[in-house]
């Protein structure tokens, strides 16, 4: 009797364990953000004192988003491949296509979604406090 409560224990564990695997990469599927990334590529002091300039390659996978977040600072950048919609808050939408600029102003809320075939490569430019986080999520 013990041996059969030890074997059915292993079994639910088990079984357990492989939904968990199972069920994971349909969870990450969902996920409008996943596999999103943010690279910094350089950091430096700004001429105005209190502040710093970041300059990131941001890559958005096909029919992923950013989400929606803010920055303390401008957000100066520029398509480098791909078809975007930024989404705002409180203005249009913006369509955006390879070779296209967009200025971003401090703490407008957006959201960069790829909507075209190829995956989306940006390169962002900030001039944000040094007491601040670059992102803020929403």
């Amino acid at each position: 009797m013990a041996r059969t409560r030890l074997v059915l224990a292993a079994f639910a564990v088990s079984t357990a364990a492989t939904g968990a695997l199972i069920t994971a990469p349909a969870a990450l599927a969902d996920d409008p953000t996943a596999g999103v990334s943010r690279t910094e590529l350089q950091r430096s002091a700004a001429p105005t004192p209190g502040f710093e300039i970041v300059q990131t390659r941001f890559e958005i996978p096909v029919g992923k988003e950013s989400g929606r977040h803010s920055h303390p600072g401008p957000e100066v950048g520029y398509i480098v491949q791909g078809d975007v919609d930024m989404v705002f808050d409180d203005r249009p939408t913006q369509h955006l296509h390879s070779g296209d600029p967009f200025l971003i102003p401090p703490g407008v809320v957006h959201n960069a979604h790829n909507v075209g075939t190829v995956r989306t490569l940006m390169l962002s430019t900030y001039v944000v406090p040094v007491d601040q986080p670059l992102v803020t999520m929403y």
